[in-house]
């Protein structure tokens, strides 16, 4: 059995030439993220299109995921190398401006590049660098700076986020630099986009007016998304367990039962669902995982997520092929004690409530992406392929997590960079064809072909007519491989 749980890497300065990336892509990688928060929008482009013709050169589809730094606060850059605070140390917060990129971080002024900072903290709170290792106490505001304490300290280096109280905030996502991003872009092809800081459905909203053709994943990582999570998984086109900002605004117990809850009720919606921070956060430095780390990474694949995402581990790590190793490895392990049939049939309950809210078309598509489930079961099918314009199809069928291999027929090139990231789902080019038989022949051809399927197999195949004008699946049809 192939690796379903797909696997998205962060490409950054120790992944961004062809030869590593090649690697990445031998590897596993399954999508290239690309983040919008550490460099400029030039060497975004550049690494996206270079993505692209590895990929092409590789002989598969490799999404592109960028992801639009968002409201997030950054700190001024530090020295190269970084530097060590200790616990007990006191140091100074000064805004600075992140128009023009003024200041520098040092051991003891933290430029930080919010010019409301000072009217946003008060003596009491807790500061927090980075993912959350370090943290600060502030003691003293006055008109220009911050007096804090270090509580916990750590190394901290490059412009790393400062984590401010979030019930003082005055921010809000997207930003327009991140709808200007956005537009930017969408026209140099990427795959999808991740919004950062979702607090609400209508944030996803406002990105969407930008451009309606957009993939867009909504990042959830605060208390906010957590609240409105079914209103903004059913705006979204993708959602991101965004565990390292969540964990720093939620209390971190929670943090495994949000997952929980997102994963299931993302995949609920027909939405792919990407498990990120920290998976295998050791092998920036090192060359085997913890152990922990590896039971990380097998439990979100046990919560049906649909993908698993490496960020420093391949964006500036030492080991970055072998981290993409690891995880494919931990990954298909965990899927051979995957309870396909109990997730299956507790999916028929869970869709029931989200679909009844939809259009007619998606209690449709739902009802017959079910009983393509059911056929896979019951008539014991080698395979499901899904003819699908979009992706819609192919991810209705996905939520199911069904046993076989799903094959997602598709005349679109950029529908199939887009299904990289879809649980199971192996996509697959076909031309387009004006009759619902001739779409069924050609598919069920163009997989043999490919040796997706082979004479003598059953194979389930859900299409809708090319005529409707509505993207409905209507039509199931078992097909006996000839």
């Amino acid at each position: 059995m192939t690796r379903r749980t797909k696997i998205v890497a962060t490409i950054g300065p120790a992944t961004e030439r062809p030869e590593q990336l090649r690697a990445l892509v031998d590897a596993g990688m399954d999508m290239a993220r690309v983040s919008l928060s550490h460099g400029p929008l030039d060497q975004a482009l550049e690494r996206m299109a270079l993505v692209r013709e590895v990929g092409e050169a590789a002989g598969r589809f490799v999404g592109v995921l960028a992801d639009l730094p968002g409201p997030k606060v950054r700190a001024a850059a530090f020295p190269e190398g970084g530097i060590d605070l200790d616990a007990g140390d006191r140091l100074r917060l000064e805004p600075g401006s992140r128009a023009d990129g003024s200041g520098s971080s040092s051991a003891k002024t933290i430029v930080v590049h919010h010019a409301a900072l000072l009217h946003e903290i008060e003596p009491g709170d807790a500061v927090a660098i980075g993912d959350g290792g370090i943290l600060l106490r502030v003691d003293e505001v006055t008109s220009r700076h911050a007096v804090c304490t270090v509580l916990t300290g750590g190394r901290v280096q490059g412009k790393p986020g400062v984590s401010l109280p979030p019930e003082r905030s005055s921010l809000s996502a997207p930003t327009p630099e991140d709808l200007l991003l956005l537009a930017t872009l969408a026209d140099a092809g990427v795959d999808a986009v991740a919004i950062s800081f979702v607090r609400s459905g209508e944030d996803i909203d406002a990105a969407r007016v930008v451009r309606p053709d957009a993939m867009l994943i909504a990042k959830i990582e605060t208390a906010e998304a957590v609240a409105d999570l079914d209103a903004i998984i059913a705006a979204a086109d993708g959602v991101m367990v965004a565990r390292g900002d969540l964990g720093l605004r939620c209390a971190l117990e929670d943090v495994p039962h949000h997952q929980k809850r997102i994963i299931r009720t993302g995949v609920a919606f027909g939405r792919p669902v990407i498990t990120a921070t920290q998976m295998l956060e050791s092998m920036i430095h090192a060359a085997t995982p913890t152990r922990a780390e590896v039971t990380d990474v097998a439990n979100a694949v046990f919560d049906g997520t649909s993908a698993l995402m490496l960020s420093g581990e391949t964006a500036v790590g030492e080991y970055a092929v072998e981290a993409v190793e690891t995880m494919a490895r931990v990954a298909e392990r965990a899927e051979a004690d995957f309870d396909y049939q109990g997730w299956g049939r507790a999916l028929g309950r869970l869709q029931t409530a989200t679909a009844t809210s939809g259009s007619a078309e998606v209690r449709i598509t739902a009802a017959v992406s079910a009983a393509a489930w059911r056929a896979s079961v019951d008539a014991d099918v080698a395979a499901i392929i899904a003819c699908t314009n979009t992706g819609a199809t192919a991810r209705a069928i996905s939520r199911f997590r069904p046993r076989v291999p799903v094959i997602a027929a598709t005349p679109s090139v950029r529908t199939a960079h887009q299904l990289s990231v879809a649980w199971g789902i192996t996509p697959m080019l076909t031309d387009r064809h004006a009759t619902t038989d001739d779409i069924v022949w050609f598919a069920v051809q163009t997989a043999v072909q490919r040796r997706h399927v082979r004479s003598g197999d059953l194979v389930a195949v859900l299409v809708g007519s090319p005529k409707d004008p509505s993207p409905t699946t209507d039509t199931l049809r078992l097909v006996r491989v000839r």
